[in-house]
């Protein structure tokens, strides 16, 4: 069964970008242009991955992440912030609500496979 990844970004572009190299990794994805959407669909499906954005329109990254992780399921999938925020104190935040790994936009095809590689969702090789 393939793994699958839930893309939240308020950005098409920046989701698209990110559909593109995940399925090349063999991810089933899904996309969400806010937190609160993004709620829904793990609600009806929780992903194995989820890669965040941190600004975005309704609820933000953070509200998105400390929610998912109040749930009972909400420890499953490995989040990786992907965002512009390269301030420490926002990563360190981010590590303490619950993310599993942090990159800087903008990222690429290796980016992406290192963080989910060191999360142990695929093989490194």
């Amino acid at each position: 069964m393939s793994k699958t990844c839930l893309v939240v970004d308020d950005s098409r572009v920046v989701r698209r970008a990110a559909r593109a190299i995940l399925e090349e990794l063999a991810f089933e994805v899904t996309e969400a242009e806010n937190g609160e959407v993004a709620l829904e669909q793990c609600s009806a499906a929780m992903p194995d991955a989820i890669l965040l954005d941190w600004n975005m329109p309704k609820a933000d990254g953070p509200s998105f992440l400390r929610a998912l992780r109040a749930r009972p399921d909400g420890d499953e999938p490995k989040v990786i912030f992907c965002t512009t925020e390269s301030d420490l104190d926002r990563i360190s935040t981010a590590i303490e609500i619950g993310a599993n790994e942090y990159i800087m936009k903008p990222f690429d095809s290796e980016i992406i496979k290192e963080k989910l590689s060191e999360v142990g969702l695929i093989d490194p090789n």
